[in-house]
């Protein structure tokens, strides 16, 4: 698919170190992928600990931009990944931090452009992000030349599997997803899709994948389809033409793919009298929209996200951590476990090797993942205790995510499917995990 490999698809059942430092005022019981804590704290990197003497974990997350929605979560996975590693211990005695620098989003690379400039300056071990697949083929060339481990919680394009040495990710690529969105489109009935979709290497990929998995299944596109030119381009803010355009096609199902152009336009589709129950979104956009539009706009609506629901407790401590280092909850999960587990896996890499620089991240992040069969460990602790006994570890953690495989991606992955309900808030309804 796309030049990936085939897809297996099966439903299941579903500045200082501690100054910061507070009581969470969410719950902080133990879940089954961290150690709980008596308290969180907030370590940010100091401007002399560098990947030398520290676990420096950089992050080029969206804090501006139509991703910023993004931000918080995955922010606080990191924050929190940080505040494990240190409570058990840190790396070899070596301490852990976290420097997180914006991204921003691919309508302005130089925002992108400037944060990486100032993460290699600062000598990381590892550095998180981004969430725009664009955005990070903006970078990834440049960490990689710096010798600077890049791993992404949600990039999702194709392009990037295999890309670089120094490049994973702990989302799963769009194949995946795009498998599993069109598999819900079909089984759902629908065999004439049509796609609003914007020019950004993100949207046309999963909408390639989206497409020929509708006509795999003997379905048809009707606009907006690979090679027709109707993509429209990243921050537009108007869509009447382009609403027009696929109504016009008479589709059976309409797939958006956008960011924050969504909120422009499923109001005009509800104008244009389109059934809002034939909608479908993906991680880009399924989102709480129930700030956004009136009620029952969106009823019925679906939308795909990659990765596990994670259970309660590691929830409760993402928003708990979120409280402390962010100054409010979480009203948003998304990618959280994912960047929770990417820090994790890089202080275990550090760890395996011996060492807190990025090439030894590089050299152990896919052992510590369970690409040497290891034995399961669900916790930096757990998994540390393993390592000093001399055995190879496969860390499972709160993301779901399979073994690190050859292109740095998860050899396996969960998708999520939501539905929206007459608040516009998106509720999880069944889980589908794929394989490459």
């Amino acid at each position: 698919m796309a030049g990936t490999a085939v897809l297996g698809l099966a439903l299941t059942a579903c500045g200082s170190d501690s100054d910061d430092s507070a009581e969470p005022k969410a719950s902080d019981s133990a879940s089954k992928s961290a150690p709980a804590a008596d308290k969180f704290t907030n370590d940010k990197c100091a401007a002399n600990q560098t990947s030398a003497d520290a676990l420096r974990v950089g992050g080029i997350l969206p804090l501006t931009g139509n991703l910023a929605f993004l931000g918080p979560p995955e922010i606080a996975g990191v924050g929190l990944a940080v505040s494990d590693i240190n409570a058990a211990g840190g790396v070899k005695g070596a301490k852990a931090c976290h420097d997180v620098q914006d991204s921003g989003d691919s309508t302005d690379m130089s925002v992108s452009t400037a944060s990486a400039g100032t993460l290699i300056a600062s000598k990381p071990s590892v550095v998180v992000g981004a969430a725009s697949s664009s955005v990070s083929l903006n970078v990834v060339d440049t960490f990689a030349d710096n010798k600077i481990t890049e791993v992404s919680p949600a990039n999702t394009a194709v392009d990037l599997s295999g890309y670089s040495p120094f490049y994973f990710r702990t989302a799963p690529p769009d194949g995946v997803q795009g498998n599993a969105l069109g598999t819900l489109i079909t089984t759902d009935g629908y065999t004439k899709v049509g796609f609003l979709v914007f020019n950004d290497t993100y949207g046309t990929g999963l909408r390639n994948v989206v497409e020929e998995t509708v006509k795999a299944a003997g379905g048809s596109c009707t606009y907006g389809c690979k090679g027709d030119g109707d993509e429209f381009p990243a921050g537009q803010t108007t869509f009447s033409a382009e609403v027009s355009g696929v109504l016009a096609s008479k589709p059976d199902a309409i797939v958006v793919l956008a960011f924050d152009e969504t909120k422009s336009i499923i109001p005009e589709l509800k104008s244009q009298g389109w059934d809002m129950s034939k909608v479908y979104l993906t991680d880009g956009n399924t989102s709480d929209f129930s700030a956004d539009f009136a009620k029952g706009t969106l009823e019925g609506a679906q939308g795909t996200i990659p990765g596990a629901d994670p259970d309660a407790s590691f929830k409760d401590r993402l928003s708990g951590w979120a409280e402390v280092g962010e100054g409010a909850p979480l009203k948003d999960f998304s990618y959280g476990a994912e960047s929770y587990d990417a820090t994790i896996l890089a202080a275990l890499a550090a760890y395996k090797g011996g060492a807190t620089d990025s090439v030894t991240v590089q050299k152990n992040y896919a052992a510590v993942s369970g690409s040497t069969d290891g034995e399961e460990c669900k916790s930096y602790a757990d998994c540390t205790k393993l390592l000093d006994d001399g055995k190879e570890i496969k860390y499972t953690g709160p993301s779901g995510i399979g073994p690190i495989d050859k292109e740095n991606d998860p050899s396996s992955a969960f998708v999520g499917i939501y539905k929206y309900d007459a608040d516009n808030k998106n509720i999880l309804s069944t889980t589908v995990e794929g394989s490459k």
